[in-house]
């Protein structure tokens, strides 16, 4: 194990939302290996010298699979990233720590059922619903950094 200072061990909310980021950096990553292997399946590559390579020219070319993927990844990359700086900074505010994971689980939650729901084209609305529900814990986040820095504006 590796070792941990005494001040991280002390914030239970900042390990709690360590933990979570983590699983959805993680799930970026897959998502980032699907579309890999996607394109390669399909043979529908973005780059001239990645067709070249795997066929011919006539592979640099656009396909829907490849593109749901990237647009997975997309979306994963406009929320997730948000959520890294919103749990980053309401974990120094000193939030209930089992409030704090509640947030910190049902964005995760939200993000890898609406992850699911784009690769396999679950049926409207597991999609948006997973995403609307995921949203919820950063807007609490975001309205409590808020409210607890409007005193410094």
């Amino acid at each position: 194990r590796a070792a941990r200072s005494p001040k991280m061990m002390e914030n239970k909310v900042f390990l709690s939302f360590t933990f979570y980021s983590t699983i959805l950096i993680l799930k970026m990553y897959v998502v980032a290996i699907i579309t890999g292997q996607v394109r390669l399946r399909k043979k529908a590559f973005a780059n001239p010298e990645d067709a070249l390579r795997n066929g011919g020219l006539q592979f640099c070319r656009q396909d829907p699979d490849v593109e749901r993927c990237r647009r997975a990844h997309h979306n994963d990359m406009e929320n997730i990233f948000p959520f890294l700086f919103l749990g980053a900074i309401y974990s120094l505010l000193d939030p209930s720590p089992a409030v704090a994971r509640i947030h910190f689980l049902i964005f995760c939650v939200g993000r890898i059922i609406h992850t699911i729901a784009y690769l396999l084209q679950l049926r409207a609305p597991t999609r948006s619903v997973a995403y609307s529900v995921a949203q919820l814990p950063c807007f609490s986040m975001a309205l409590q950094i808020l409210l607890a820095t409007t005193p410094y504006w």
